[in-house]
């Protein structure tokens, strides 16, 4: 369907309204986005008769979106697209909360904001906040209603009043979108349970086990301990419902064109709210087909590269982010391949990064680090990576067995080391986890913990032992610090700037007992956060280094995201090597994994020319490479030749 006779009908509809600019301004977003949109579009429908009816459908929300769109987030629209990398800044930092165990709230989060900028945060994710079924809800992501806000944290209009008072300070507001499944409370669900066969199209359902049958020979199980299977039988309507996740979360039907509808509008309805980043949850899982595990398929990247071009349209201040927690091919194409590219999601986890993070701390070697990341093709030049060392989520260990062959290592042999290490059964390991979700079928065993706990913090503080716990604290800031220089946005995630440690309190709450998730999930101590002024204390010590780390990379343009990052060898397999360069700069950083001092030799440095006086941009600290540069234990550096400097 042409662009033009799509506006034809809105002109006379909703945007009749509207001013002759804002007509025109839209107008001109229409002819830009809308090819864009128009060819997954196509590749989703394009076979239905009523294809060119459900892309009329599609522009009459984007233009109620606009028409709804305050004022001043249409200005907020105009200044992201006069600077459209604001987001690749190397002075972005987020931080990532629960609303009530960080502020009791969401109104409270607002007290909270002298908080955050002191730390530097521009980006606050507030964790699952839409309201929830009751009783178990999987952290937040069984929504029974994507409009509202869960009623013991307050309200829509809470939500938004909130996210004016952080964009006023300069921070950006992300909440959650669950897109692969609703709550079975939510009411398409209901409707759907109750027979209507129009809602019972916007699930996946069956009469019998023949479809079910047929795709759980190749779909894996994500929770194999509490939810088995994929399917669940629902004898009140006869039918077997696809349930990724849990019995309660009802996977929907994007083969349904009116699914993808519903979900647009509820976008532009959240970003309206002030929401200017959009955590997409579950988009590997959002199309089915048989013969494949039903992630990661080409239709789920048409899916989003559809929304992101017509939410373009309507609010093109927002960004939309990625939670594709998949292995490295697979994770690249949802920031943007070919065609697609600067066109489907901004923001994507960097998954993979942190779990080397973890595997290199265990292993006190940077093969593997270094290997993995050099095997990983470039993003396009507008988007860029969510960095992170922890999360809500438990850590999967995903590491290929391509690279780690490449680097001598059984892929399978090496993810049950690390399940080892770091739930504390392998000797000598320095950390306190646990282990969540065993699949005797594969082995997988993934790990559950906080940084601090699973950087040695807890076992040292048990044992009194200063040395060690200062140790661990050198650990944490080893690993937030390489965050820091990968570019995009690094996260931190509530408490580990103050080392909180792993939290039992989950057990006594039955509907959270069954999930040791919540051990890395606690609340937030704000006794504790009052020592972090007090340098000789551990929150004192962590969040100090953390606020070193965040002055120096706003002031190093070479970190800005659309910076080359490049894996480099240090000829010593204890010391992981990142080279950032472009126009804007070069900055190598160092790191060493070990707990012991280590030398970086000065051809090497030469060899990537870093010869001759260098600067550290953590310390401004100048050091001569040519007798090599010995780092301290768990000690980062980053490096800028001497005569580059401005």
């Amino acid at each position: 369907m042409d662009w033009k006779e799509g506006l034809d009908d809105l002109l006379v509809g909703p945007l009749a309204e509207l001013t002759p600019l804002e007509r025109d301004i839209f107008r001109a977003r229409l002819e830009l986005h809308w090819p864009d949109a128009l060819r997954p579009l196509r590749r989703l429908y394009g076979d239905r008769l009523d294809f060119d009816e459900c892309c009329r459908h599609l522009l009459a929300i984007v233009a109620a979106g606009y028409v709804a769109r305050p004022a001043e987030l249409r200005l907020l629209d105009q200044r992201r697209q006069s600077r459209p990398d604001w987001f690749q800044q190397p002075d972005m930092l987020g931080y990532v909360a629960y609303a009530d165990r960080f502020a009791g709230n969401v109104r409270g989060v607002a007290e909270c904001i002298p908080y955050l900028t002191e730390l530097g945060v521009t980006y606050l994710h507030l964790m699952p906040l839409l309201a929830p079924r009751d009783g178990p809800n999987d952290g937040g992501y069984a929504v029974a209603d994507y409009r509202a806000v869960n009623p013991a944290l307050g309200t829509m209009a809470d939500l938004a009043e909130v996210a004016a008072r952080l964009r006023a300070e300069g921070i950006s507001l992300c909440i959650d979108l669950v897109c692969n499944h609703t709550a079975k409370e939510h009411e398409w669900a209901r409707r759907a349970a109750a027979g209507d066969p129009a809602y019972q199209a916007y699930y996946l359902m069956y009469p019998d086990r023949t479809q079910p049958d047929a795709f759980e020979r190749t779909l894996p199980e994500v929770f194999p301990d509490f939810a088995p299977g994929n399917f669940t039988w629902y004898g009140d309507f006869n039918r077997w419902v696809w349930t990724t996740f849990n019995e309660y979360q009802w996977d929907l039907n994007y083969g349904n064109p009116a699914v993808l509808a519903e979900m647009l509008d509820i976008i532009l309805f959240l970003a309206n709210q002030g929401v200017e980043v959009l955590r997409l949850d579950a988009v590997a899982f959002m199309w089915k087909r048989l013969g494949t595990d039903s992630q990661n398929q080409p239709e789920a990247h048409a899916i989003l590269q559809a929304w992101r071009a017509l939410s373009r349209i309507a609010a093109p201040g927002l960004l939309l982010k990625a939670e594709a927690i998949v292995s490295p091919p697979k994770l690249i194409p949802y920031l943007g391949r070919g065609e697609a590219t600067n066109k489907e999601c901004e923001l994507a986890y960097h998954n993979v990064f942190m779990v080397l993070l973890w595997s290199a701390l265990a292993e006190g070697r940077v093969a593997l680090l270094t290997r993995a990341l050099q095997n990983m093709p470039p993003i396009p030049s507008g988007a860029a990576w969510i960095t992170y060392v922890r999360c809500h989520d438990d850590i999967g260990w995903a590491v290929t067995d391509e690279d780690a062959a490449e680097v001598g290592l059984s892929g399978s042999g090496h993810r049950a080391f690390l399940s080892d290490f770091y739930s504390g059964r392998f000797a000598g390991s320095f950390a306190r986890g646990a282990t969540f979700q065993f699949n005797p079928k594969t082995n997988d065993r993934r790990i559950s913990g906080s940084c601090a706990s699973l950087a040695g913090l807890e076992r040292a503080l048990e044992g009194e032992d200063a040395r060690a716990a200062e140790t661990a604290i050198r650990r944490i800031l080893l690993i937030y610090n390489l965050i820091f220089a990968f570019g995009g946005i690094p996260l931190i995630y509530m408490g580990d700037e103050l080392g909180l440690l792993n939290d039992a309190t989950y057990l006594d709450d039955p509907n959270l007992a069954d999930d040791n998730r919540w051990m890395h999930r606690p609340r937030m101590d704000w006794t504790q956060a009052e020592a972090r002024h007090d340098w000789w204390t551990v929150p004192g010590r962590i969040f100090r280094g953390l606020n070193d780390i965040v002055a120096a990379r706003r002031h190093t343009p070479a970190l800005h995201a659309q910076a080359g990052t490049f894996a480099v060898w240090t000829h010593n397999d204890a010391v992981f090597g990142l080279l950032r360069d472009s126009p804007r700069g070069r900055v190598l950083a160092l790191a060493n994994f070990s707990d012991r001092p280590q030398t970086v030799p000065g051809y090497r440095l030469h060899e990537m020319f870093f010869g001759g006086r260098l600067i550290d941009r953590l310390t401004g600290r100048a050091i001569d490479s040519a007798p090599g540069i010995t780092l301290e234990g768990y000690e980062a550096l980053w490096l800028t030749p001497e005569a580059e400097l401005g």
